[in-house]
């Protein structure tokens, strides 16, 4: 496995394990777009454009997210 495919691992795995725990903490969904970004790098380097064009996109949909959890009143208080 060359370095590429090595590094596009990462990303499409760090992807995974973020998008399956947003839910626990807004710091995943920065997290997940952070990842969605490092996917784009490696569509754009192996020569996939389309695919890094989309993960780029989802990168800044995951930051507004992101931004949208933080201003978001808290759950339970009082």
């Amino acid at each position: 496995m060359d370095p590429l495919t090595l590094f596009g691992l990462f990303a499409v795995s760090a992807m995974l394990i973020c998008y399956a725990l947003e839910s626990r903490s807004p710091w995943f969904t920065l997290a997940f777009a952070g990842s969605c970004a490092l996917g784009s790098a490696y569509g754009f380097l192996q020569g996939a454009w389309p695919f890094g064009l989309v993960e780029a996109i989802w990168a800044l949909v995951a930051v507004n997210r992101w931004r949208q959890q933080r201003s978001a009143p808290k759950k339970g208080g009082p």
